[in-house]
């Protein structure tokens, strides 16, 4: 529950001891039916319980406790001396002692009477105030210091409330702002940098992979907007323990890139061409060589390609494109 400066201010003051009886009997039945007010008056409690360590104990003067008798009036009344009621002799027994005083416990006459001593005068103690201080100086000095924390946290709250004012206007409205708090505008330069040109979205292209014999031994398509290519046996003949791979061979390369063997199936497709420019594969040779099972093991051609092509345009580009 939030409660306002007043209720803290009170809470603060209760702890303080620095209330009136009936604004004490006020705050102690707030903190009978409300549990978090009894929790605010016990932290203030503990935040201000460091005072009474502060403070030394002071002697009070002779004049403070007069002061105070006066006060309640009992200064200069006598006190009445505490006197004992009356035995009858013959129920009380004499004492059982050898001092002088009171004679042997066997002589039926002690030397001297017995005197019943008077008891002191009672004085009430000097009455210590609740943090251990002797008056009411430091008590209205520590309630001036509330309210001093009290006109803080009010101007702490408004300067507060500046600042996000401020801040709300400098990221919306800046133009509202006088010059000398007014943000300055930034200025980022963006480089943009053009990228290579790509083949058309819609473009299709075939290569014709053929021994000299004639006749082709696989026809290679690539989309020109994925990169993918498609390879289709048509009339290699397999050989057996041996693997047909393909290769991308241009002259902006200094040596021959696989792009992985070829399948047993009718179809081979592979996504490799993407790392690829659309330069060096539109003019690139594709080669296909007799490998050993798997491939090639040090990734280079171990024999001479069987069947070679380069790729013509098959599908032109969209309306507007351009390659």
């Amino acid at each position: 529950m939030a409660y306002s400066e007043d209720h803290i201010a009170l809470a603060a003051e209760y702890a303080l001891g620095t209330l009136d009886a009936d604004e004490r009997t006020q705050v102690e039945t707030m903190m009978a039916v409300d549990t978090e007010f009894a929790a605010l008056v016990q932290a203030w409690e503990f935040r201000l319980g460091p005072l009474n360590q502060m403070v030394g104990l002071v002697e009070p003067r002779p004049v403070v406790w007069e002061n105070i008798k006066a006060a309640i009036g009992h200064a200069g009344a006598p006190q009445a001396p505490l006197v004992l009621p009356e035995t009858p002799e013959a129920t009380v027994a004499p004492p059982i002692t050898d001092d002088p005083q009171f004679g042997s416990a066997f002589d039926p006459e002690p030397s001297q009477p017995s005197e019943i001593p008077q008891p002191a005068e009672i004085r009430r103690p000097p009455i210590q105030p609740r943090f251990g201080v002797n008056d009411s100086t430091n008590m209205i000095a520590l309630a001036g210091r509330v309210k001093r924390w009290r006109g803080i946290a009010s101007a702490a709250t408004a300067i507060a409330a500046a600042l996000l004012v401020t801040l709300g206007l400098q990221i919306y409205r800046p133009d509202a702002l006088p010059n000398a708090i007014r943000p300055k505008p930034r200025i980022q330069t963006v480089e943009v940098k053009t990228p290579a040109p790509a083949l058309a979205p819609s473009a299709q292209y075939v290569a014709l992979l053929q021994g000299q014999n004639g006749g082709p031994a696989f026809i290679m398509t690539i989309d020109g907007a994925t990169k993918n290519f498609t390879v289709r046996k048509v009339g290699a003949p397999s050989e057996p323990g041996k693997s047909f791979e393909l290769w991308l061979i241009s002259d902006r390369l200094p040596q021959p890139r696989s792009l992985g063997v070829i399948g047993a199936d009718d179809f081979t497709a592979r996504p490799v061409l993407s790392g690829y420019d659309p330069d060096v594969i539109n003019g690139a040779t594709y080669a296909v060589t007799v490998e050993q099972a798997g491939g090639s093991p040090n990734g280079q051609p171990t024999s001479a390609p069987i069947f070679t092509g380069k790729l013509i345009e098959t599908v032109p580009p969209a309306s507007g494109s351009t390659r």
